[in-house]
């Protein structure tokens, strides 16, 4: 069980600030399934070449943060 939820509209915003911190990463490499959060972690990890405590933090700060802008 993965250690964050987020719906896709969650997602869809914080994607807008992880592709911002991380220029180089596309929608398509940024598609992300409701309830398949475990594999968002994963394909993140991979991707930005940290470790699962990061790319969790990373996105719990995104969604605590949802309304502004940084990441």
């Amino acid at each position: 069980m993965a250690e964050i939820s987020m719906t896709n509209k969650e997602w869809e915003r914080v994607k807008i600030k992880v592709q911002r911190k991380y220029n180089h990463l596309t929608d398509e490499q940024l598609n992300y399934t409701e309830g398949h959060e475990d594999t968002l972690i994963t394909n993140l990890m991979r991707l930005v070449n940290r470790n699962r405590e990061y790319v969790v933090f990373t996105l719990k700060k995104a969604l605590v943060n949802i309304d502004n802008n940084r990441l």
